[in-house]
């Protein structure tokens, strides 16, 4: 289940959003990223949680009208489960109802291949 981002988690969304390309495990970097989740109310992240916080998304709102994902990332023991999946689908769910929820280009493969097997 997708769970709010708050500033106790920090270093476990730390550690999964330091497995996205662009991060690249530079801690000024993630610091930089956190600091914005934390304070712009455009910018949203969340931490997938089961017995163990296991992923995380973030997403940022564009003019009112567009949720974009713009971090995912999973656990490397928990690749191959479908949690990239589910956490886009909550995503999807929860901001269905104010905006289009889209994806960065570097997502979009992985959004569009979620979405494949979704209909398939």
């Amino acid at each position: 289940m997708l769970i709010r981002y708050k500033k106790s988690l920090e270093k476990i969304a730390m550690g999964l959003l330091s497995f996205m390309p662009e991060e690249k495990k530079d801690v000024k970097k993630l610091q930089e990223t956190i600091k914005e989740y934390e304070s712009n109310p455009d910018w949203h992240l969340y931490l997938w949680k089961e017995e163990d916080i296991l992923g995380a998304v973030g997403l940022r709102v564009e003019d009112g009208i567009n949720a974009i994902i713009q971090h995912i990332s999973v656990n490397p023991s928990y690749r191959n489960c479908g949690i990239g999946k589910r956490m886009i689908n909550e995503v999807k769910e929860q901001y269905q109802t104010k905006y289009v929820v889209s994806t960065i280009d570097e997502i979009e493969e992985f959004y569009q291949r979620c979405a494949e097997v979704e209909e398939g």
